[in-house]
């Protein structure tokens, strides 16, 4: 059964509260890593373990921002699908995707059972 007035306000405000939340916290991490000098992290006299510590520190803070921006992209996706009226519709089987499922996973694009085999063929 597609969802109903109500359901869809209530996983529209999920989505925005989660995007709000993202937006800040990607703020506050590319403010933090501008603000973060590397000799801070390596320290002003520096070896190579330093070095690739503080480079280790620097990459995971961009992994961090990188997978923050793919979950805000994801949101952003399930907003144009509320938008133009698909949303809630499995991308492959075209069938409803339950409500359950969309509060625990706003942006599902299938239903567990699609979602379920497209993970099998694309787990690589």
């Amino acid at each position: 059964m597609p969802l109903n007035r109500r359901e869809t306000i209530e996983i529209a405000r999920l989505i925005e509260e989660r995007r709000e939340a993202l937006v800040q916290e990607i703020r506050r991490e590319v403010a933090r890593s501008r603000n973060e000098q590397y000799t801070e992290v390596a320290g002003p006299v520096h070896d190579r373990a330093d070095e690739a510590l503080a480079d280790l520190v620097a990459d995971l803070d961009n992994a961090e921002v990188t997978r923050d921006l793919g979950e805000l992209r994801e949101l952003e996706g399930a907003r144009a699908r509320i938008a133009d009226g698909s949303y809630g519709v499995c991308a492959d089987c075209g069938g409803d995707i339950p409500l359950a499922r969309l509060r625990v996973q706003p942006t599902a694009l299938r239903c567990v059972a699609c979602q379920e085999r497209h993970e099998k063929t694309y787990r690589a």
